[in-house]
């Protein structure tokens, strides 16, 4: 029988984690340029290099540097949201399918949005990304209110219950929409989630709550792993329970609002990502999140590169192409959580 050390097993780990890294970092790195040089208008990588390098106007220089460079920022900050805040979730509740997308947080983000675009007449994102915060952390609320008590550990109930809440919210968006047919017409591709058309001058009063929700969810790694051994043993380590959760909700709140108010609401990003990581990253929450801020700006932008491809001349937006993904990966892990019950 061979006996392996506990060192040798954690050089093992550390070195598959390492690898990890390295691999995420090199594909990051490939979609940006994808995201880059691939759309519906064809470009050499002629036209791409000199519009990135020797922009003087031309059409191709204004696709590049006006159209998919700010399309590709946009991207890895949103998906960098996404992930993180579906790492958090997942960590936070111990449940295998949360996820601010399907939920219903990041719906419960849009609700305010479009309340505070059709009544107060609120549009500058700066503006609107306060009216998200509020409406995520009351959808937040609601979810755990419903899907919560004695079964809040059953992934299904808390499931079931976003899903009911999601369907609610956009009902009410619709609602809205239809009363006010001019904020129909502004609001119809942010409602979809899109990564197009979004000028990042106007988005720039979204990076201090971005840059304080990102923080705060990568130094919550370590207080995650003790939480994981239950509420005594966190405690037994000098850990609050009641603290660590507080600053979860509070990062998931900025991270789904500045990203739902960039973007619009779009789904299973932070539930594909964690999911994915955890394969090889372990059950280490440090790893887990520094991995998924930069695993989930590959699935998001390589998203929006994939519908524009299919759909070419035209586009499919972001939100279409990762429900249908997630979607898949949903049944998938539905299916995979079924077997592991039995």
């Amino acid at each position: 029988m061979v006996v392996t050390s506990a060192p040798t097993t954690r050089r093992t780990r550390r070195g598959t984690r390492v690898a990890a890294l390295v691999v995420v970092v090199v594909a990051l790195a490939m979609v940006i340029a994808a995201s880059i040089a691939l759309g519906s208008n064809r470009l050499s990588l002629g036209e791409v290099l000199h519009a990135l390098f020797a922009y003087d106007g031309s059409y191709a220089d204004v696709v590049v540097r006006d159209t998919r460079l700010p399309r590709t920022l946009l991207g890895i900050g949103a998906g960098m949201a996404l992930g993180l805040a579906g790492a958090l979730m997942q960590a936070v509740t111990r449940n295998p399918i949360a996820e601010p997308g399907l939920l219903g947080i990041n719906h419960g983000a849009a609700v305010l949005i479009v309340f505070a675009s059709t009544v107060f007449g609120i549009t500058a994102p700066s503006g609107l990304v306060w009216f998200a915060f509020v409406g995520s952390l009351g959808a937040t609320a609601l979810v755990y209110a419903i899907g919560g008590g004695r079964g809040a550990s059953s992934p299904m109930r808390l499931a079931l219950a976003g899903i009911a809440i999601q369907a609610a919210f956009v009902g009410v968006n619709q609602a809205m929409q239809v009363i006010d047919t001019h904020t129909l017409d502004q609001m119809r591709f942010w409602l979809v989630g899109s990564l197009a058309n979004r000028d990042l001058a106007a988005l720039g009063g979204l990076v201090p709550f971005f840059v304080v929700g990102v923080v705060l969810a990568l130094l919550l790694g370590r207080a995650l792993n003790a939480l994981s051994l239950g509420d005594d043993a966190a405690q037994g380590l000098g850990a609050n329970p009641a603290v660590i959760r507080l600053t979860s909700i509070v990062a998931v709140g900025l991270l789904a609002a500045t990203a739902t108010a960039a973007c619009g609401p779009i789904a299973f990003v932070g539930l594909m990502v964690p999911h994915l990581v955890r394969l090889v990253a372990g059950q280490d929450e440090r790893w887990v999140l520094g991995l998924s801020v930069l695993a989930a700006p590959v699935v998001l932008l390589g998203c929006d590169v994939l519908g524009r491809l299919l759909a070419s001349p035209a586009e499919l937006q972001v939100g279409i192409v990762t429900d249908i993904v997630g979607g898949i990966v949903f049944v998938l892990l539905v299916r995979r959580l079924r077997t592991v019950n039995r």
